[in-house]
This record gives C-alpha cells, structure tokens and sequence, in this order.
C-alpha cells in the first residue's frame, strides 16, 4: 500500500545513499525521527540537490517501502549561516546529536523540536559574542534534557533531599556533582565537579526561558563558568544517555583557545 504525506521537520544528518541518492535524517513534529529516502540528490541539476543539515523543512514524502521517498521538498528556514562560526556550528550540531539521542522514530516529542528552533534563531543573534554562544549552548541542553525526562536535578540535594538554596556571599559553602546522582551539598570527597553559591545559583537559573543577564544585559557569569557548566554536561549525558555528544569537544577547543588568548 502506497504511502503519500506530508511532513515538517529539522535536517540534522544528511548522508549518502546508493550512487545518485541522499540519506535524509530529519526530527519531525508528527513522527519523531523520520529517515528518507532523497532520489537523486547527489546529482547537480536535481531540483533536491539543495537538501543539507541545519535546515528546517516542509517535505511531501511517499512509497510503498518501509524507507519513503522525498517527493518535493521546501525550505521554511536555513540556518546554514552557523558554519561560519565554529562555535556557532558546533553548538548546533550538538543539539542535533543530543535531539538523536532522546527522541526515536514514531516517537513524536514536538516539544523538543520547538525548543531547538528557538534556540537556533537565538544563536542566529549570538554568532558575534563566545560567551553569548556558550551560554546559549548551556542553556539549551539544560532544556532539552528537561524536556526528554533526563533533566539536572538541581533543586534538591542527592543525598539529604533537602531542597538546594545556595548562600550567596558565603563563599566557604560548596555543593558537589556527582555524575551518577545529582548535587550534594558540602561533598566534596567522591564529587566530579565542586560548585560555589553562585555558580549553583546560576545553574538553576537556566531552567527559566531567558538568559540569566545582569543589569546592563550582559551574561552573568565569566567564560571558565560556562565551560564548567559543559563539562558537568558532558558528564550527565555520558553517564545517563550512555552516549556522549562528539561536538562538545570542537566547541571547547575552540572556546578554550579563545580563553587563552586574553
């Protein structure tokens, strides 16, 4: 039985398939992750030569085989413009590989495909600052981890399950991460990554929609901060997801080089 419908979703891989085709792996809102079939697409002329990663897409979809067929596709959205930018690029490409890893086909989550075109066209505004772009990236993996059920718990203790209040000012005050249970206030001997008052305070902070911005609308927080936040990330998702996110590593060589040089 024949198959016709039509389909909106983010290209987050696109790789070869047989001599003239494309392998298109694409996060939709109606069936999860969708793999298609794009006839053609290696050859220059083909009217769906253009299909690339980092696009958002409206695609007519049909066939009788358990891999269906690109019949047409549009482009509602590029955001190609992130290669450009290393940061920006990885940032990107980590999403992707972390939306792989939480959403499956027939496994509609559209909520998390929201979440990453809103991160995308902020970091569409953020491309001329690192740290506006770590942030972001920080950010938007606290949410989408949130929103796929593997969320930090960054509320309440591990081990005392008393809620997580830091003390601002109290700088002798330390909570620690345990990679395998969460935040525990005042270990430190089998803790990963120790965080003071207010780094545990701006942590929680980044389960709000917006960026945390002081007063003059700056990030708050300084670039080794954010860095830390990606390493306890990194952490997390290895140990949860089983999994770990490749793209995390071009960014922080290339935020890392970036710190060096001031």
């Amino acid at each position: 039985m024949s198959i016709e419908k039509r389909v909106k979703g983010l290209a987050l891989k696109v790789g070869p398939l047989g001599e003239n085709d494309r392998l298109l792996t694409l996060l939709t809102f109606e069936e999860g992750i969708l793999r298609i079939a794009v006839p053609g697409a290696r050859r220059p002329k083909s009217r769906l030569a253009a299909t690339s990663a980092l696009t958002f897409l409206e695609l007519h979809i049909g066939g009788k085989s358990k891999l269906l067929k690109a019949r047409h596709i549009k482009i509602l959205e590029s955001f190609s413009k992130f290669g450009e930018k290393l940061e920006t690029l990885a940032t990107a490409q980590s999403l992707t590989e972390l939306s792989m890893l939480l959403v499956s086909s027939n496994d509609p989550q559209p909520e998390i495909l929201e979440a990453i075109l809103i991160h995308f066209k902020r970091l569409q505004h953020a491309q001329n600052s690192s740290l506006v772009v770590l942030a972001n990236c920080v950010q938007a993996h606290v949410h989408l981890l949130a929103l796929g059920g593997y969320g930090l718990p960054v509320q309440t203790c591990c081990r005392s399950r008393e809620p997580l209040i830091p003390p601002i000012g109290n700088w002798d005050w330390s909570c620690g991460f345990i990679k395998n249970e969460g935040f525990a206030i005042e270990e430190t001997a089998n803790s990963d990554i120790l965080l003071n008052a207010s780094e545990l305070a701006l942590l929680q902070r980044l389960l709000s929609p917006s960026l945390p911005l002081n007063k003059e609308g700056k990030i708050l927080g300084p670039l080794d901060v954010w860095l830390k936040f990606l390493t306890l990330l990194e952490l997390w998702i290895e140990t949860h997801l089983n999994r770990n996110i490749k793209s995390f590593e071009m960014l922080k060589k290339s935020l890392i080089s970036i710190e060096n040089v001031f």
